[in-house]
């Protein structure tokens, strides 16, 4: 098997495991609730109008107003981050991205010569530097 089949291989192994299936359902879910689509429309509408507030020249801007967006937009974050599909969507994520920084780091670790039947990935450094936002 060459390298490329057995990223596809990999790729179905991924799609197969609970952590994927549970973000797929999670994804769904939120898809599928309009109260959340509602919070995050009027999120989006408040980061725009924040977005264009804070694009106009220094002597257009008005201080207040910023605030105010901003502290608008806070609030409507607020609002989608206590949904509970919101927040089911978020554990779930967190576990599947901890599943990919894994196997990214036994790639990688693999790719740098190491067994790929004994490294054992850490959270902290992956021996990468080409991954990494720089030493402690």
């Amino acid at each position: 098997m060459d390298a490329i089949q057995a990223a596809r291989e990999l790729g179905k192994a991924i799609q197969a495991d609970q952590r994927y299936k549970d973000y797929e359902a999670a994804k769904q879910a939120n898809d599928s609730d309009e109260a959340l689509q509602k919070l995050i429309g009027d999120f989006n509408l408040k980061r725009q109008s924040l977005q264009y507030e804070m694009q106009k020249p220094d002597s257009e801007k008005d201080s207040e107003k910023i605030q105010k967006l901003n502290k608008e937009m806070q609030d409507a974050y607020g609002d989608v981050m206590k949904n509970v599909n919101m927040a089911n969507f978020v554990i779930v994520k967190s576990a599947l991205d901890n599943m990919l920084e894994e196997i990214n780091m036994i790639i990688s670790m693999c790719c740098e010569g190491e067994d790929s039947d004994t490294c054992q990935p850490s959270h902290g450094c992956s021996g990468s530097c080409s991954t990494c936002g720089g030493c402690h």
